[in-house]
């Protein structure tokens, strides 16, 4: 599996709507990937809690059909990161926002293959938990990939990757792959480089995980974007600008570290 890792990096002055076609452009270089990767709320601001209100959209607004057409005129599978979801039909959930981060995945005709609401909200009670609903699904999909195989895939976003039980049960529902977009701060990059081993390690699974770069809203964005092999092998990692990674990805190596040291089959509880 080839995957290219798109390390969005962004400041304030750039228009949301200049941001989206610039970074439809850089997608659409990536044809001959299998999967092409962008970070959470590349297009309305990781961090930019005061604009997310007049930056929502729904799942088939502006940036979601700027992204199917780009997947689709690649010929890619592409992880769009995600966006501040206000659903047409006014949902609303349990917290009463009726806005979700929710990442958005295209297959290579431009569909929607899977959406994801993101779980665990970053704030400690404020940021995201008073201004979104949290997702309450795991979502597992199996994706495509270009000889005519797929891989079973696990979707999560930036502050999950700390929880590593949500991680657990996409194991149990049979993922191989955990795509991880993210808008995870400098400050705390380490732990974005450690979790995402720790994940690989710990679930016998390919993490490709993509952050931001730039500074934006007053943060420092971490970079380090990475993709990590099963065995915890850092295959491919960025530095702290803009970058594209592209990177082999051997699936089948999965499955035969999986047998080799079979630490899954004894779990205990």
């Amino acid at each position: 599996m080839r995957v290219a890792v798109v390390q969005v990096g962004y400041g304030d002055a750039e228009p949301v709507a200049e941001r989206v076609e610039r970074v439809a452009a850089v997608v659409r270089a990536q044809a001959g990937h299998d999967l092409v990767v962008l970070p959470e709320l590349w297009a309305p601001g990781g961090f930019a809690y005061r604009e997310w209100q007049d930056r929502a959209e729904p799942v088939d607004g502006p940036t979601g059909q700027a992204m199917s057409a780009a997947a689709r005129d690649a010929g890619v599978v592409l992880h769009a990161g995600s966006i501040i979801e206000r659903p047409a039909d006014g949902e609303v959930g349990s917290d009463g926002h009726g806005l979700w981060n929710t990442s958005l995945v295209y297959g290579r005709d431009g569909s929607l293959l899977a959406a994801y609401r993101k779980v665990h909200r970053f704030g400690f009670g404020a940021g995201e938990p008073k201004l979104l609903d949290a997702g309450g699904d795991v979502v597992v999909v199996d994706l495509p990939l270009g000889d005519g195989g797929s891989v079973r895939t696990g979707l999560s976003t930036c502050y999950d990757l700390r929880f590593p039980e949500l991680y657990r049960r996409q194991v149990d529902a049979g993922a191989t792959l955990f795509v991880v977009p993210a808008a995870w701060p400098a400050a705390r990059v380490r732990h974005w480089t450690l979790l995402a081993h720790a994940r690989a390690v710990e679930d016998q699974c390919v993490v490709v995980a993509c952050n931001t770069a730039g500074t934006h809203a007053g943060t420092e964005m971490g970079g380090h974007s990475q993709v990590v092999s099963a065995t915890g092998e850092a295959l491919a990692m960025a530095g702290t600008d803009e970058q594209v990674l592209s990177v082999e990805v051997d699936l089948d190596a999965v499955a035969a570290w999986r047998e080799q040291f079979p630490v899954l089959r004894d779990r205990r509880l």
